[in-house]
């Protein structure tokens, strides 16, 4: 915040500040969710900076030195994630199936096969055992679903023949420079191998609280200017 009076009125522009400051905050584990929201709600209700001001009095300032930004929380959530034995090496699935999910550690090469069956390898929740991850897929009359969280690096190189290799997802989302990189490469005869981008279920949950936590702010922050003016007519 600036050192402008605490009784001066507060600028759509300066509630956002204070709103994205917050953000990084719970980005960084500084404040749990229930604080996060709280103060999220308070700073797009707020009408002053004296208002303001205490709701990032206690978190450090924007630039200052040694602090991390959220780029940086992001890249130590990305390394806390890297290391460690592998748990899984190969799946196979002959007339039936597999599934990887959860939390598990992916070897840094995986084969997965499938003859007339089909599996499933879920990477939202997952560590790597190295930075870099080469997954070899071969679906035969079957099929391979590979699931990953929005910013991981994946390359998809297979080969389909009366079948393919497909990447779509239910978000778009730019690499994570940070991230580990995947290679998901193979062959797929007469069956298919689909790479989906896709958001675990607590984060898609965290997102719809903070949408409803701006929707609700902001009804508030209308509903306060309808009532001075109310209170200013009278």
């Amino acid at each position: 915040m600036t050192s402008e009076p605490p009784e001066m009125r507060a600028s759509d522009a300066e509630r956002e500040r204070v709103a994205e400051r917050l953000r990084d905050a719970v980005a960084e584990g500084r404040l749990d969710m229930d604080e996060f929201e709280q103060r999220l709600d308070a700073a797009y209700t707020a009408r002053t900076h004296g208002e303001l001001e205490p709701l990032v009095r206690d978190l450090p300032a924007p630039g200052a030195a040694g602090v991390p930004a959220v780029a940086s929380a992001r890249t130590a959530a990305w390394a806390e994630r890297v290391g460690g034995p592998a748990t899984s090496k190969v799946a196979f699935a002959f007339w039936g199936g597999f599934r990887r999910r959860g939390t598990w550690t992916i070897g840094r090469k995986f084969t997965a096969v499938t003859l007339m069956g089909g599996g499933e390898l879920d990477l939202r929740e997952a560590r790597f055992e190295d930075r870099e991850t080469v997954i070899d897929c071969f679906a035969i009359m079957g099929g391979v679903q590979v699931v990953v969280p929005p910013g991981l690096n994946v390359e998809v190189r297979g080969i389909g023949l009366m079948g393919g290799f497909d990447e779509h997802g239910s978000v778009e989302a730019e690499p994570d420079p940070d991230a580990p990189r995947v290679i998901v490469r193979g062959l797929a005869l007469m069956g298919g191998v689909g790479l989906e981008r896709k958001r675990t279920r607590a984060e898609k949950q965290r997102l719809k609280l903070e949408r409803q936590e701006r929707e609700r702010a902001a009804r508030n922050l209308s509903k306060g200017d309808d009532r001075k003016e109310l209170g200013g007519g009278a």
